[in-house]
């Protein structure tokens, strides 16, 4: 790999973006390092600028807009993506790269192994292990930390990934994306450090916990929209049953229908129940193409 791009995004980083180039330029002596600045209120971009990196300035508010514009304005070989707090492992990107070229892989993604309890704080643990278990029962996933911001990818990754996100849920798009294609993955285990005492993290572990459900939902609907609308249906019809059993009991003992706005309602439920499952049917077919047509577009991309 001749062309090598370490794509950092950032904002309000200026307490640890000058540690993350420099552990780059080391680790990496060769590869052209890029920050992305997403608009910080402090020194971030001057920092990152003065410890050698390439900066450039990106507009729109939000990781996933950033990762974006990284991903369709930088040609490379071969990129490594990290986050800019100084949490990750510099060290083990050599052995990311080795791994994307020796298997043949198009995302290489590190494991975070927490060296402190205070790294990886508990509450976030369990939110990522509970997303993971999600993507297991929705994707047949493997993946064992989808939201790790440290990845190696291939070019054809990149260049041929449809980025919908905006925000922290680009990992998780990321990594659905790969299980969707089948393209090859690989995961290695690193190290994981706590913050530097002056910088703050930027994920509310609430608000971005439900946009993430909300995202993954979204890429359920768009990939798997039989299992998605087929769910949709199985509780709805357990409902309209559920609403209509007392009636139909009454009628079978009485030949009465004393409830009829019960009636009506447990009808109307049932209605939508088998509408939602064809929607399901229909859209599983369009689905399908759509996904070929991006597999066909990764398989054919060469340059």
């Amino acid at each position: 790999m001749k062309n090598i791009a370490v794509l950092i995004p950032c904002y309000n980083e200026a307490g640890a973006v000058e540690r993350v180039v420099a552990e780059f330029k080391k680790y990496l002596p060769d590869a052209t390092i890029y920050v992305y600045d997403n608009r910080s209120e402090d020194d971030t971009a001057e920092l990152a600028r003065k410890a050698g990196a390439t900066v450039v300035t990106a507009k729109i508010r939000g990781k996933g807009a950033v990762v974006r514009q990284m991903f369709s304005e930088i040609d490379a070989d071969a990129y490594i993506m990290v986050d800019g707090d100084a949490t990750y492992d510099a060290a083990d990107a050599p052995k990311m790269l080795a791994t994307l070229a020796e298997e043949k892989a198009d995302m290489v993604a590190a494991v975070r192994q927490a060296k402190s309890d205070a790294a990886y704080k508990i509450g976030r643990k369990f939110g990522n292990r509970m997303f993971n278990y999600m993507l297991k029962a929705l994707f047949n996933s493997s993946f064992q930390d989808i939201f790790s911001g440290y990845r190696a990818f291939s070019k054809r990754f990149v260049k041929t990934l449809p980025i919908a996100s905006v925000g922290f849920d680009i990992e998780a798009e990321l990594s659905i994306h790969a299980l969707v294609l089948g393209v090859p993955c690989v995961e290695i285990e690193s190290k994981y450090s706590e913050r530097p005492a002056n910088t703050r993290s930027k994920l509310n572990a609430f608000k971005d916990g439900f946009k993430i459900l909300i995202s993954i939902l979204r890429l359920l609907k768009e990939t798997r929209p039989l299992l998605f609308f087929g769910a949709i249906f199985g509780a709805l019809f357990t409902l309209s049953v559920g609403i209509s059993y007392p009636i139909i009991k009454t009628f079978v003992e009485t030949g009465l229908v004393p409830r009829l706005p019960t009636a009506i309602l447990s009808t109307g439920v049932m209605i939508v129940s088998f509408l939602s499952l064809m929607c399901g049917i229909i859209l599983d077919g369009v689905s399908q193409a759509r996904i070929e047509t991006k597999r066909l577009r990764y398989l054919w991309f060469t340059s």
